[in-house]
């Protein structure tokens, strides 16, 4: 997934988030900082979010069942890797990757995952703390071999 995939996603599933959560359009509007008209406009296909406004309405939403279907889980980790291309936090908790994520690669203590909707990648230690995540699956494997090396 990159960038416009990602802003063509929010933009044809922004009607049903909002209706997911009985706004009205004047109410999402002001939610997500545009005019109902413009709001209007997205919702037929005829004009887009953007890049700002995609990643406002993921965040705001996140807890939302249609960006979870859509993005695979939580937006976060894949904001984070479209906005950065590659991306290392401080190891945030996630739940494992139960749902939305395959296990590509196991490694000492580090486990690979690939999100099954977004395609990204992260690295999860022992305790399914997120230790990065990118696109670039190159990036992932180096960064693999740098904390098992690391780990002795």
């Amino acid at each position: 997934m990159n960038r416009i995939e990602f802003i063509t996603i929010i933009d044809n599933k922004l009607r049903l988030i909002r209706n997911e959560k009985d706004f009205t359009q004047d109410k999402m509007a002001e939610i997500i900082g545009v005019s109902k008209k413009t709001l209007v406009q997205i919702e037929k296909g005829r004009s887009s979010l953007g890049w700002t406004g995609a990643v406002a309405v993921a965040v705001l939403f996140k807890d939302s069942d249609i960006i979870q279907m859509a993005l695979g889980g939580n937006p976060h980790d894949l904001v984070l890797s479209l906005a950065f291309n590659s991306y290392e936090d401080n190891y945030e908790p996630t739940l494992g990757g139960k749902i939305w994520w395959k296990h590509t690669e196991q490694r000492g203590n580090y486990i690979v995952q690939q999100n099954i909707i977004s395609q990204h990648y992260r690295i999860l230690d022992q305790q399914d703390r997120r230790v990065c995540s990118s696109f670039d699956l190159a990036y992932i494997q180096k960064r693999l071999t740098e904390l098992c090396e690391r780990e002795g």
